[in-house]
């Protein structure tokens, strides 16, 4: 059974079939292989797992994304960003980065990030004298923030297949992470800006201009706020913060910005079935392989396996670091995280490592592998938007992805970046 499983996940992920049908193919040979058990269990786990509460925020929160991407959100946040740092050298890659940054505290996707704004954003840096596969890498290595700073959709399943943390804390833990990732991209763009004699792109704006950018970005900026401080302090619940999301974005691009318009909704309805679709379908698959796992032994040999290793808990993050790496190169992270999870969690809670800084390291390495090379899906992505071939891309993307790993780096030796912000709000776990 055990085998089956094993094998039938490979070969169909070598022969290119969508990573759902990978995992539910797998698990259905695996599970007739087995005497005694009825097909119909595969129907049975992907109905289980999708009939949980929690899962209700996946859709709403990208409807919510889509609302306020219907907005003038773009425009606004790229102008709010490029006050601070667009007249500094090499401004507008670093107006880039902030930008899907703010833009990550919306989307949750990154994907989203780097087929929305960020296509527009690598057109703008052509036209402003950047290389075009330096403008492509530099998106493709920002918006892997877009999981990491909440809202997360990979994180609402994280909490949802490891009860050792709430959506809340791993909320809160992304925050620094994810605004340190977009400093070391900030730190790699200045020397490369300064190398290649990249310019400023805009005078120092006036104190009115900074007010008047500010103020006009304020409704765009305080959805995250609302979700986390609604949250932190009891007036709904991440489900419940999800559709008042929904509501918010929906006013705002509508009433404050006015460039929501009616005709408008029917595409981005359409957009977010499309999307929440294949999430909830790779849940829900990934429900039915975990199921089977879980009947082989699988993850309890894993860890008896490693444990006798005696590793201290370092050298266990520093191990399962480089597996991450090597796994994420091949596998989204929300399929990614419902596999390795059930395997991985019981060995951070034998090497009492701190659930929530497990989590993050988890969540950051598996994203990390959507921009590793040779696959790394979110570098087709960006390829295809931007018009750059893989190997020019690639070229460019390496120093960009030497900072993102010191940042890992420091994110497994200090605890401290992923659970001092959870602790200050009572979520140490």
């Amino acid at each position: 059974m055990n085998t089956a499983l094993i094998l039938v996940f490979f070969i169909t992920m070598a022969l290119g079939v969508p990573i759902a049908f990978t995992m539910g193919l797998a698990g259905l040979i695996a599970l007739l292989m087995r005497d005694g058990l009825s097909p119909l269990l595969v129907a049975q786990n992907m109905f289980s797992g999708l009939d949980s509460f929690p899962l209700l925020a996946i859709p709403f929160f990208i409807l919510a994304a889509e609302l306020m991407t219907g907005g003038a959100l773009t425009d606004v946040l790229l102008k709010f960003a490029s006050q601070f740092v667009g007249h500094i050298r090499g401004g507008l890659g670093h107006t880039s980065i902030l930008t899907l940054t703010f833009f990550s505290g919306i989307s949750g996707s990154a994907l989203a990030d780097a087929a929305g704004p960020g296509a527009m954003l690598i057109r703008m840096m052509r036209k402003a004298g950047y290389s075009q596969e330096y403008g492509a890498a530099l998106i493709a290595a920002t918006a892997i923030v877009g999981p990491i700073i909440p809202p997360s959709i990979i994180m609402i399943v994280y909490a949802l297949t490891d009860n050792s943390v709430t959506v809340t804390g791993l909320f809160l833990a992304g925050v620094i992470p994810g605004f340190l990732i977009s400093g070391s991209l900030m730190i790699v763009n200045h020397w490369i800006s300064r190398k290649r004699n990249y310019r400023a792109t805009s005078e120092r704006p006036g104190w009115k201009e900074y007010f008047v950018n500010t103020w006009r970005a304020l409704p765009a900026l305080a959805l995250p706020f609302i979700i986390l401080g609604g949250i932190n302090f009891g007036f709904f619940t991440p489900t419940e913060a999800s559709a008042v999301a929904v509501f918010y974005a929906f006013v705002v691009g509508r009433f404050v910005y006015g460039t929501l318009t009616m005709d408008k909704l029917p595409g981005i309805l359409f957009r977010s079935s499309l999307m929440t679709s294949s999430v909830l379908l790779i849940v829900s698959m990934s429900a039915v392989f975990a199921w089977v796992l879980t009947v082989g032994q699988i993850p309890q040999a894993v860890s008896a396996y490693i444990v006798g290793w005696e590793l201290s808990p370092v050298a266990l993050l520093l191990i399962i670091n480089v597996f991450l790496l090597l796994f994420g190169i091949f596998i989204e992270p929300l399929p990614g995280v419902m596999m390795l999870v059930p395997i991985l969690a019981p060995l951070a809670e034998v090497a009492h490592l701190n659930p929530l800084h497990f989590a993050i390291v988890v969540i950051v390495n598996l994203t990390l592998g959507m921009i590793t090379p040779p696959v790394g899906g979110l570098l087709f992505v960006t390829s295809i938007v931007s018009k750059v071939p893989m190997g020019p891309l690639v070229k460019e993307l390496w120093p960009l992805l030497g900072a993102q790993l010191v940042v890992l780096l420091l994110l497994t030796l200090v605890p401290g970046f992923s659970t001092w912000l959870p602790g200050l709000f009572g979520y140490t776990h």
